[in-house]
């Protein structure tokens, strides 16, 4: 009885075995960088159409995006796709949807219509309130997550989108080491409220942080390698013998030990956005296409090998990637239009590493990526049948 079974399984194991190689040799087994997104912003006049950037992004395997207003043409580009979005309250109109009722409207009308075709995963309730030097905006973004928590709730949504804000590192005291991380003091009274929220719904604390900040201001004292994730001694925090070969994953960890501080170990922390810029002003020491590259190749590195911090080395840090344009029309210094990763005509900054695609690439290959999408699954359907049938030939001819 074992002996006929054994043919059986060596006969459909051995050709599977043999199909997955040659599978894999001819196309590639693309690894999903399941932690990491982009930041879609489109504070310019020359992007290409949502219908567009959707094909460029699944065409870097990326399955997470944020936006920063509820853009109606992006929310329907993005329906019936892979894509995951978090949606933004712009600054401007947090303060009406304390209102619970104004809340409950600006769901119906923002969220509820695209729904469940867009998959709308988060809503960021402001961006960097808690250091915009504004104090109705600040008092008011709580309550605002709480109205349209529960216009969520009402609707059944709330086990499916989240509501968080982004905070710039700017509102922690200390980061330095990590394991003294603490919140500024003058915003105790507004970070117990956030904190209490996003425990109570499980809701995720979004950071923006920046390492790029912290070389520009001090490059003589702040080592390069240490900030672009390249080899080096690194650092090793004197309270928790903890080690950290990089600067993003010791802000990240600096801001869970500040949250620590006031009672809460759940919390997940996510990085809302980071990045580099390709290009600056004559005092933006280090904005260089080199330095950018390698710091977004890097932590593209780190995301495919699913990577937590020292402290939380499980479960993996989200990242979200700032940008993926460089933006002509915003305002400030010269960097704040060179973050992206892609020029607004399709091409690329430079690679990071998320596609096996050049440097050329550009708008027209976007736009005809979907018919090559459809060809490419037609020719992937006969090469599994060639490869079957060779795989079968093969068993019979040199038996294993």
């Amino acid at each position: 009885m074992k002996a006929p079974l054994f043919v059986f399984f060596k006969q459909v194991t051995v050709p599977f075995i043999i199909v997955l190689i040659l599978f894999s040799s001819e196309f590639g087994i693309v690894k999903q960088v399941s932690a990491l997104g982009i930041n879609y912003g489109q504070v310019a006049n020359n992007l290409p159409s949502p219908e567009h950037v959707l094909r460029l992004l699944s065409s870097l395997h990326i399955t997470k995006t944020r936006i920063y207003d509820t853009n109606p043409k992006v929310l329907s580009a993005f329906a019936n796709s892979s894509i995951e979005l978090i949606v933004t309250v712009p600054n401007e109109a947090v303060a009406g949807l304390a209102d619970p009722a104004r809340a409950t409207d600006w769901i119906s009308t923002n969220i509820s219509p695209f729904l469940p075709d867009t998959k709308i995963t988060g809503i960021a309730v402001g961006n960097e309130v808690f250091t915009c030097q504004d104090s109705v905006l600040m008092d008011n973004v709580v309550d605002a997550m709480m109205g349209l928590h529960q216009g969520l709730v009402g609707l059944g949504l709330d086990s499916v989108i989240h509501v968080s804000t982004a905070s710039s590192l700017a509102v922690l005291a200390t980061s330095y080491p990590p394991s003294l991380g603490s919140f500024r003091p003058e915003l105790a009274e507004l970070i117990g409220p956030l904190l209490r929220f996003l425990s109570v719904t499980g809701s995720p604390f979004w950071i923006n942080a920046y390492p790029y900040f912290a070389y520009k201001d001090d490059p003589e004292r702040v080592p390069l390698d240490y900030v672009l994730f390249n080899s080096g001694s690194g650092m090793v925090d004197p309270n928790t013998g903890l080690k950290y070969d990089n600067m993003l994953y010791a802000q990240v960890d600096a801001v869970i030990f500040a949250i620590a501080r006031f009672g809460y170990e759940g919390i997940e922390v996510r990085v809302s956005e980071t990045g580099w810029p390709s290009k600056g002003d004559d005092d933006e020491m280090g904005a260089t296409v080199e330095n950018a590259m390698s710091y977004n190749r890097n932590l593209v590195a780190r995301q495919l090998e699913n990577e937590g911090t020292p402290l939380r080395p499980r479960p993996r840090l989200e990242v979200y990637l700032f940008a993926l344009f460089n933006e002509n029309l915003k305002p400030g210094p010269t960097s704040e239009r060179n973050y992206g990763l892609y020029q607004p005509d399709g091409s690329m900054a430079y690679n990071v590493g998320l596609s096996s695609a050049t440097s050329t690439a550009s708008v027209s290959d976007i736009n005809s990526s979907a018919s090559w999408i459809q060809r490419d699954k037609s020719n992937c359907l006969w090469f599994c049948i060639i490869s079957i049938s060779l795989a079968f030939q093969i068993s019979i001819r040199w038996p294993f």
